[in-house]
């Protein structure tokens, strides 16, 4: 597949998205009509600008290979727990591993700190180097959140080849854009012209 730097090509967040990080987080990979594929974690620019964009990271982070290959690693176990779900088939045990390992390697939990002169106040407990476990802890806690919760019959794979995002079904959609469900509705009805007729 080739590399496909345009960012116009790329689809809008996939629906339960704006919910769950970790969704966001599995479709940063992304297989485009073409034979094009995106990767919004191809390069450690790419993965600071991510983690950014969300919340995760600040600007200058300066994340390394070491950390952007890690975080693409945590991607490929998660979309392997979101294809098991979506499958109704076992958990692969490295990624339910991988899972529980990022869980307890940071704690997420806002302590109480104290300022003489302004009081108490709630602050994360890790200093700016540790920014990649605790990316990968809210990573992680995301995704044990959908698969344990309420939406977690909703998720879905898009319906819509060569399209590889998941999404929070609303209804009977099964795409994650507008774009993939016209690419679905053109195939279906070139299927049918496609057809031949019984005479």
């Amino acid at each position: 597949m080739s590399e496909s730097p345009i960012a116009g090509s790329l689809p809008p967040p996939a629906p339960g998205a704006e919910h769950y990080l970790a969704l966001d987080f599995v479709n940063s990979a992304l297989a485009l009509p073409g034979g094009h594929f995106v990767d919004l974690l191809g390069t450690p620019e790419a993965a600071n600008r991510w983690l950014t964009g969300h919340g995760l990271a600040p600007a200058d982070a300066g994340l390394r290979e070491m950390c952007t290959t890690q975080l693409r690693s945590m991607r490929e176990h998660l979309r392997a727990l979101f294809a098991a779900r979506v499958g109704g088939l076992p958990a692969l045990p490295a990624a339910l591993s991988a899972v529980n390992d990022a869980l307890t390697r940071a704690p997420t939990a806002a302590l109480l700190r104290w300022d003489d002169r302004t009081g108490p106040y709630r602050a994360a407990p890790h200093p700016a180097d540790e920014i990649l476990d605790h990316t990968l802890a809210a990573l992680a806690a995301n995704t044990a959140d959908l698969l344990t919760g309420p939406d977690a019959g909703r998720l879905t794979a898009c319906g819509s080849a060569p399209c590889n995002r998941y999404l929070l079904r609303h209804g009977r959609r099964h795409w994650c854009s507008t774009r993939c469900g016209d690419r679905a509705r053109a195939a279906r009805a070139y299927a049918r012209r496609a057809r031949p007729t019984a005479g």
